[in-house]
């Protein structure tokens, strides 16, 4: 028997955090377990060995059945809705790499609920014709290629009522040409084949095909229409890697700016007028290159084009290669990006070099990044690293800036009594848009409008996608039932995401009698520190202002030691003592946030005692009883320090915990 390979990335937030501790079963395809996995800090588990078939039968375009295996997956998280995934096909020497997306529970949401995802033969083995229908339109010469990214796939046929999803523009050329052809192929053939897709997506997009017919999506997953993409299917890392290095290069005729009109298919059981997916193939064993193998198909003055205009992406990639020993301000830019990614992704290590100096360190933590995203870990920052890390630097601080509007907007956990629909305008609106974007980063069906006031077309098409995801009506018309879904869904997301991922800073709300002083004393920092994170010009603070408080990390240094007691966090701990997850962890050697009941932990201190109390804030389910003994103390010590007369709380009100 073959075997081929398996490993599986739950994260969660458009990759912005990763799920330390998810619960995997792999199974065969009677749901009998086979592999009972652990993701680490980095989302990710082992790469597992599974059996397969040969991996000739997949080279055979004659061949009748399916060149693999199938496998299941069942995954689930404490505060997460749980994936079943089945028909993960697995080759003989290619490595299946499953992204799972993991959307939160709802606030009120008893029981997690099993998100299905079925993953069928790749399209070049299926029966039926392809239709794909070229624009009529001539080139515009003025326009420019632009990479969508993200782009906006309808899982349906144009005008069916189905859901769009937004993904990154690499990860949806990664799932096309992982859903249209077999990895398996000569890798000129797979360049080829990626090419093709690369450039009939972006001429979806530059003759705006959809959009220009009132529709609002960018391309379907119709294969009569346009290519097959399955959502939340795997992909593979050989196919991952070439699309990381040309996923902005695309086929175009000499003189002309336009992507070229790309069609394809199978050219056994489907012929047409484009490239046939398997005669590639067969071009490829010849010794042809990607780009005559195109020219075979194509007219003959086909060439490969790129583009550099990629939106979602703060800088463009500088055109030469960064590595060890250069300098300047694009190293500087790239150790920025790690040391913020670094915050959500600890195995990350820390760079210790001058700043915009490429040394050891920057190329350790730039192999390390490029090992926990499917990049070759080379150390060497070039096209694919670059964009790579703008993306998910963009994707952290995106998280990082929902979470702080959302204090400052002051959200509360009472929806408003308005109802809202197309025409509205005002301060409901702006809540009613950061809660429709703090959907829309854990659920890639529901897209981020504009907070901006008012309820136009854009928001509208959110509405509606946010209710066809929470199983209401989706009449894009927001009332007590939507608010009510909104804001459980805000409190479920703030409940499961580990405040953590912004490790090295925390949040305080200023309080009668605060000064930036007594914070920086309180909190170990300095006035400038605090001045400087949060753009303040002047020491005077407003009472309900929220503050970014710099903590610094000390896994060196001075420590207390503390056991752990039932209901212990790392974060509960790290708020409490002033210090951070990380911090914690790396004093600890601790490789995941699991703790147990009567574990030691060295707590870092900078040589003062632990503050006299902590500030938590009261969830739903909530009681005095409950918290006293959550945290070692009693009932009456949290009354006393509160100057509460009544047992009785309210949810989001904040309360002072005495340190026993």
């Amino acid at each position: 028997m073959a075997i081929g390979y398996l490993m599986i990335q739950a994260r969660t937030a458009h990759e912005a955090l990763p799920l330390d501790g998810a619960q995997i079963w792999v199974m065969d395809d009677q749901e009998k377990r086979v592999y009972h996995l652990t993701t680490d800090e980095s989302g990710e588990t082992q790469r597992i060995a599974l059996e397969t078939l040969d991996r000739s039968l997949s080279l055979k375009p004659d061949f009748k059945g399916t060149p693999y295996i199938s496998y299941n997956v069942l995954a689930f998280a404490d505060g997460f809705n749980s994936v079943h995934i089945s028909g993960i096909p697995i080759l003989e020497g290619e490595t299946a790499i499953q992204p799972i997306e993991f959307i939160p529970m709802r606030n009120m949401q008893r029981t997690p609920s099993v998100i299905e995802i079925q993953i069928g033969a790749p399209a070049v083995s299926m029966s039926g014709s392809r239709n794909q229908e070229a624009p009529d339109v001539e080139p515009q010469v003025l326009r420019q290629v632009v990479i969508p990214n993200p782009i906006t796939v309808h899982l349906g046929s144009p005008g069916a009522s189905a859901s769009n999803v937004q993904v990154s523009f690499p990860n949806y050329v990664k799932n096309v040409a992982s859903s249209e052809i077999y990895p398996t192929w000569p890798e000129a053939s797979l360049r080829a084949n990626i090419y093709a897709i690369i450039t009939f997506a972006l001429n979806r997009v530059y003759t705006e095909w959809y959009r220009s017919r009132g529709y609002s999506f960018d391309i379907t997953n119709n294969t009569a229409y346009d290519q097959y993409f399955i959502y939340g299917r795997n992909i593979y890392e050989s196919i991952s890697l070439i699309v990381d290095e040309i996923f902005n290069e695309f086929v175009r005729r000499q003189g002309q700016i336009a992507p070229y009109f790309t069609s394809f298919c199978n050219g056994t059981t489907a012929t047409c007028a484009g490239l046939s997916q398997w005669g590639t193939v067969t071009l490829a064993n010849q010794g042809l290159s990607p780009l005559q193998i195109l020219r075979s198909y194509y007219p003959k003055d086909v060439e490969i084009a790129e583009t550099n205009i990629i939106t979602g992406i703060l800088s463009s990639y500088p055109g030469t290669a960064l590595r060890t020993g250069s300098t300047g301000l694009d190293v500087q830019t790239i150790q920025t990006y790690l040391g913020r990614i670094r915050r959500n992704y600890p195995a990350i290590p820390t760079i210790t070099d001058e700043t915009g100096v490429f040394g050891e360190s920057t190329k350790a933590a730039v192999a390390k990044f490029q090992s926990i995203f499917s990049l070759a870990p080379d150390g060497i920052i070039g096209k694919a690293t670059w964009n790579k890390l703008s993306y998910l630097y963009t994707a952290v601080t995106r998280l990082a800036d929902l979470n702080s509007e959302g204090t400052s907007l002051g959200i509360g956990t009472v929806p408003p009594s308005s109802v809202l629909r197309l025409g509205s305008s005002g301060q409901d609106v702006i809540t009613l848009q950061y809660l429709l974007n703090v959907a829309a980063e854990f659920n890639a069906t529901i897209p981020a409008p504009v907070q901006d006031g008012d309820f136009g077309l854009e928001t509208q098409q959110a509405v509606a996608a946010f209710q066809n995801a929470s199983g209401l009506k989706p009449d894009g018309i927001v009332g007590p039932l939507t608010w009510q879904a909104l804001y459980q869904t805000y409190l479920g997301v703030d409940a499961v995401i580990p405040p953590g991922s912004d490790a090295g800073v925390i949040e305080y709300t200023v309080r009668s009698g605060d000064s930036l002083w007594q914070l920086a004393q309180r909190y170990h920092t300095t006035v400038e520190a605090i001045k400087e994170l949060n753009g303040l010009t002047s020491d005077n603070l407003s009472i309900g202002q929220v503050l970014k408080i710099p903590v610094a990390e000390s896994p060196g240094g001075s420590y207390f030691e503390y056991v752990v007691r039932a209901g212990d966090t790392l974060w509960a701990l790290a708020q409490r003592y002033h210090t951070t997850v990380n911090a914690i962890k790396n004093l600890n050697g601790l490789s995941s946030s699991a703790l147990s009941i009567g574990q030691i932990l060295k707590i870092p201190s900078t040589g003062s005692a632990p503050a006299p109390y902590f500030e938590y804030t009261v969830r739903s389910g909530d009681t005095l009883w409950q918290l006293a003994q959550r945290f070692g103390t009693t009932v009456n010590k949290i009354k006393t320090l509160n100057g509460l007369s009544s047992d009785i709380l309210n949810i989001g009100q904040v309360l002072l915990i005495p340190n026993d």
